[in-house]
C-alpha cells in the first residue's frame, strides 16, 4: 500500500484535496468515483517532483504526431472518445501530454466537447489544431482530421529543420570563429605584448589595434563587456516579440543575403500553403482560416498581409485579387491560387503550391551549403587570420628594435 495525493469534485462543485492509501493510481481514482467524486488528479506521494526540469519540458511536435494518429485509428475503429483518451493517457511516455490528456478525458466525461477540453492547454494544442478538431466534431470526421493534423505537424517539422539547418550552420560557424578570437585575444596577445614592451620601439597599427583590444578584454571592463553583450541580446531576444520588434525582424529575415531570406520566404509560403490548405479541408471557415494561417505564420510581413487579405474577403473578393497586392506572394502563389478558386479546387491547389516551396526550399537549402562554405572560410580566415598577421608583423622589425 501506497499514499496518495488526489484532487476530485463532489456533487455539490466543491473541489477536495487530501490524501488516501491505495495500490496503484487506477484503485484509487475507482475507490474515489465509487464514493460519487470526479477525478481530477492523483498522484502517488513523491512521484512526479524528482525532475526539477519537469516544469520547463515541452510536449515535442513528434509527441503530438503520434497522438494524432493512434487517436485517429482507435476512433475509426469505433472506440468513445472517452475510452481512446484512457488508453492513450496510458501509453503515452511525455508526461506533460500524458497529464493534459487525463484532464481532456475528465472535461469530455464531465460534457465538454473534445475540442474545448483541448482549448484549456494552449501550451499544448495549438489554435490550428483545436480549430480543425472542432471542425471535425461539428462535420462527424474527426479521424479523418486527425489523420490530417498528425500530416500537417510532420510537414511543418521537417519544413522547420530544414529552415533552421540553412540559419544554423552559418551561425554556429560565425560564433566559433568569434569565441576563437576572443580566446587568442584574451590568452595570446598579452605573451606577445610584453615581448614587444620589453623591446620597445613603435609596433605596426593592427599590432597596436590588436594589442588594445586584448588589454580593455583582459581588464576589469571584459567583464563589464561580457555582462554587457549578455544583457544585449536578452534584450534583442525580447525586443523582437514586440510588436515594433516583429515588425523590423520580419522584414529583415526575409532580406537576409546569401540566399537565406529566400529560403525563408519559400518555407513560410509552404507553410501558408500547407496551413491554409488543412483548415480548408478540414472545414473551417475561410476568414477563420486566414486568420488562424497568419498567427501560423512567424512572419509579422506575411501575418499582415494575409489579415488584410482577411478584410477583403471579408468584403466579397476572391483571396487571389488581395494577395496580388502583397509583394511577399510571388507571382506564380496568386496565378495558382486564382486557378484553384476559379475551378472550386482551391484546396488541392494549396497543397500543391506547398509541395512545391517545400521541395524549393530542400534545393535551396543544399545550394546554399555549397556557397555559405567559401565564405566562412573567408570569415574565420579574417578573424583568425587577422590577429595572427597583427602578431607576426612585428617580427619583420625585430632586428630594428633590439637595436
Amino acid at each position: 500500500m501506497a499514499t496518495f495525493t488526489y484532487k476530485a469534485r463532489d456533487r455539490r462543485g466543491n473541489v477536495l484535496e487530501d490524501t488516501i492509501e491505495g495500490n496503484n493510481v487506477g484503485s484509487v481514482a475507482a475507490t474515489l468515483r465509487s464514493e460519487g467524486l470526479l477525478v481530477i488528479d492523483v498522484k502517488e506521494q513523491g512521484v512526479g517532483q524528482k525532475d526539477i526540469l519537469e516544469p520547463f519540458k515541452k510536449v515535442r511536435l513528434t509527441d503530438l504526431v503520434v497522438f494524432s494518429r493512434q487517436f485517429a485509428t482507435m476512433i475509426n475503429a469505433g472506440l468513445p472518445i472517452v475510452r481512446a483518451l484512457r488508453a492513450l493517457t496510458e501509453q503515452t511516455q511525455n508526461r506533460k501530454l500524458r497529464v493534459a490528456l487525463d484532464a481532456i478525458r475528465i472535461d469530455v466525461e464531465s460534457g465538454y466537447s473534445l475540442s474545448d477540453a483541448m482549448e484549456k492547454h494552449p501550451e499544448i494544442f495549438s489554435r490550428l489544431y483545436i480549430e480543425m478538431v472542432r471542425a471535425g466534431e461539428i462535420g462527424g470526421v474527426l479521424d479523418t482530421v486527425l489523420l490530417r493534423l498528425a500530416t500537417q505537424l510532420e510537414k511543418d517539422q521537417e519544413l522547420r529543420r530544414k529552415v533552421k539547418s540553412a540559419m544554423t550552420y552559418p551561425t554556429v560557424v560565425l560564433i566559433l570563429a568569434l569565441i576563437t578570437g576572443v580566446g587568442m585575444l584574451v590568452f595570446i596577445v598579452p605573451i606577445f605584448a610584453r615581448m614587444f614592451t620589453d623591446l620597445g620601439g613603435t609596433l605596426p597599427l593592427p599590432t597596436r589595434i590588436a594589442i588594445g583590444i586584448s588589454n580593455v578584454l583582459t581588464s576589469p571592463f571584459g567583464l563589464l563587456i561580457g555582462v554587457a553583450a549578455a544583457a544585449g541580446v536578452y534584450a534583442f531576444l525580447r525586443w523582437i516579440r514586440t510588436e515594433n520588434g516583429r515588425k523590423v525582424w520580419g522584414r529583415f529575415v526575409l532580406r537576409i543575403p546569401a540566399k537565406i531570406g529566400d529560403i525563408v520566404q519559400k518555407g513560410a509560403m509552404a507553410r501558408f500553403a500547407r496551413t491554409l490548405s488543412s483548415l480548408g479541408s478540414a472545414g473551417v471557415p475561410i476568414l477563420q482560416a486566414l486568420e488562424i494561417t497568419a498567427n501560423a505564420s512567424g512572419n509579422y510581413v506575411i501575418e499582415s498581409a494575409l489579415l488584410r487579405s482577411r478584410d477583403a474577403v471579408r468584403e466579397g473578393r476572391p483571396l487571389h485579387a488581395p494577395l496580388e497586392r502583397e509583394p511577399v506572394f510571388p507571382v506564380m502563389v496568386t496565378r495558382m491560387l486564382a486557378v484553384g478558386e476559379e475551378t472550386g479546387e482551391t484546396e488541392e491547389m494549396l497543397e500543391k503550391i506547398a509541395d512545391f516551396y517545400e521541395s524549393e526550399v530542400d534545393a535551396s537549402v543544399k545550394a546554399l551549403t555549397s556557397i555559405i562554405e567559401p565564405l566562412m572560410i573567408v570569415v574565420v580566415g579574417a578573424i583568425v587570420g587577422g590577429i595572427i598577421i597583427a602578431m607576426y608583423l612585428p617580427m619583420f622589425k625585430i632586428f630594428e628594435l633590439i637595436e
